[in-house]
């Protein structure tokens, strides 16, 4: 048997299946869990206060085989008018890659959107490539969900093809969206932030 330990979510605890440990960390930022093989373990985690929450017991700590976790962030460098992306992927055996990218020359009339939009969509590319039947997309513009899910109207080009895309990827994959708040001390969302600022 297993046991998933919440150190931080809806209900800290010990849990005994993914089913329920997920329950109380999906949608959860910042949650703090970890599998084990044995109940004293997962007792141990619960009680280390000390323990470098830093050091990899997050959100990727674990994850169903055929899911991925993502998180994306774009930027927007008005001195070339170049928009650029930051992606971290993980799955249940930690960190899958790290992958940024800067647009040049493109319309970038919204500016780090764009950015954002280009790594949602290299997410789900990439969860798709990877055989994957689940991506849990963190996100910090409202717009990555409500255009994909068409809850806002499509108006230019960039979010048309945005629209587009997804309905057809949407075929492949499941992708569950979460919104973290910009800036607010989110690791992964602070993570890919950086990436896309220092893209090349």
């Amino acid at each position: 048997m297993n046991y998933y330990a919440v150190k931080k979510g809806k209900i800290p605890g010990i849990y005994t299946t993914w089913a329920d440990c997920k329950d109380q960390v999906y949608g959860y930022s910042g949650a703090v869990y970890k599998k084990f093989s044995n109940e004293e373990d997962a007792k141990v985690f619960m009680g280390d206060e000390v323990e470098n929450l830093n050091s990899g017991t997050e959100e990727k700590s674990i994850c169903a085989e055929d899911e991925l976790i993502a998180y994306v962030d774009g930027s927007y460098d008005d001195s070339n008018k170049s928009f650029s992306f930051g992606a971290l992927l993980f799955d249940g055996a930690g960190i899958y890659e790290m992958h940024s990218k800067r647009f040049y020359n493109e319309d970038a009339t919204m500016r780090n959107v764009s950015g954002e939009i280009e790594g949602a969509m290299y997410a789900m590319k990439r969860a798709v490539e990877l055989g994957k039947k689940v991506l849990y997309l963190h996100y910090d513009y409202a717009g990555i969900e409500n255009w994909a899910l068409k809850n806002w109207k499509a108006n230019k080009k960039g979010t048309m093809e945005y629209r587009d895309f997804y309905s057809e990827i949407s075929k492949k994959i499941k992708v569950n969206f979460i919104k973290v708040k910009a800036h607010s001390g989110v690791e992964y969302n602070d993570v890919v932030d950086k990436l896309a600022k220092e893209a090349k």
